[in-house]
This record gives structure tokens, C-alpha cells and sequence, in this order.
């Protein structure tokens, strides 16, 4: 019996020598060297911009009762690109009756947001002056993009699900 088995063993380790150098020649055969040593950065996808937000498309948002504003997710808007970035529209109603609109992405990987554009009042979009990613801290004054981020969107440095889930995900609230 051990002779057979050191007879297997030999086989399976032949065969497994074997299997390697096959493997060093396919495409994945650098893809650890590449991933580790982040050869091929993260690169954003380019987005275009949605419609409008309407009314009948907003999904509220609850971040507590620290605010008398209520804020608001465009479910038509939302999307997951493949660069990682959840994207949508964000409407935020203050108590003194303004109406603030953004265009908006969240990168999980980074804990990060970023304003592609603004809502006019004529409910059309401004480029924003300067879209750059910022870390979304959970102290904040408005308090709503940790409350995406971790309740929502993400799920640690992944994305929380497909589009679709996320949406499904907002009108059911907080788990």
C-alpha cells in the first residue's frame, strides 16, 4: 500500500509540475505581478449625464434626525460602472424650501465621493468646477454620503450588489 501511494504522490506532482508550466504560458500567468504592484491602475469610466431628476423617481433617504432636510436617491439615475463607481442623482429638499440637485459618485474600494454635476432650477446640469474624489468622513455636517456608502452602495471596499439591488436596497431602508 505505501508503495502505491508514493507511486500516486509522484504521479500527482509530475502532474502538477506539468499543469504549471502549461499555466505560466497563459494570459493570467503575470496577473498576480500586475495586481500586486498596481501596473494597471484604476482608471474612471467616462459618464454621461442623466436626465433630471423627477419627482416620481426619488426614493427618500433616512440619515436620522439630526437635519429638518430631507434627502433623496433618483432611482432611475443609479448606476454601477464597471470602474467600481456607483452612480446617481441626489436631490436634497431644505426645510426653507430650496431645492439642492448633484450629479454624484461613490468609489467603495476608496470610501470616496465625487460631484459631476449640479442641478439648475431650470432643471437642466452644470458641469461641477471641480470633480475630484474626496474621503466621505461619517461625522460630516450632512451626513447622507457615509449613509449611502455604508449603508447602500457598499459593502466595504465592493460594491453592494447590481443597480438594481441597490435600488431595491434604498426603498427598503437601513437593514
Amino acid at each position: 500500500m505505501a508503495k502505491l501511494y508514493g507511486y500516486l504522490t509522484g504521479v500527482a506532482v509530475t502532474a502538477w509540475l506539468s499543469a504549471g508550466s502549461v499555466f505560466a504560458q497563459t494570459p493570467w500567468a503575470d496577473w498576480d505581478y500586475k495586481f500586486d504592484r498596481e501596473i494597471t491602475p484604476w482608471s474612471e469610466v467616462e459618464q454621461q449625464i442623466p436626465a433630471y431628476p423627477a419627482d416620481e423617481n426619488l426614493i427618500p433617504l433616512d440619515i436620522g434626525s439630526a437635519t429638518p432636510h430631507k434627502f433623496y436617491v433618483d432611482a432611475k439615475s443609479l448606476s454601477v460602472g464597471g470602474d467600481g463607481v456607483v452612480r446617481y442623482s441626489f436631490v436634497i429638499k431644505t426645510s426653507g424650501g430650496a431645492t439642492n440637485v448633484s450629479f454624484e459618485g461613490i468609489r467603495c474600494e476608496t470610501q470616496e465621493q465625487k460631484y459631476y454635476a449640479i442641478g439648475r432650477s431650470n432643471k437642466t446640469w452644470v458641469r461641477a468646477r471641480n470633480p475630484r474624489w474626496r474621503t466621505i468622513q461619517p461625522h460630516e455636517i450632512s451626513p447622507y454620503h457615509f449613509t449611502l456608502y455604508a449603508d447602500f452602495a457598499c459593502s466595504g471596499k465592493l460594491v453592494a450588489g447590481t443597480a438594481q439591488q441597490i435600488v431595491e436596497k434604498l426603498r427598503r431602508g437601513p437593514a
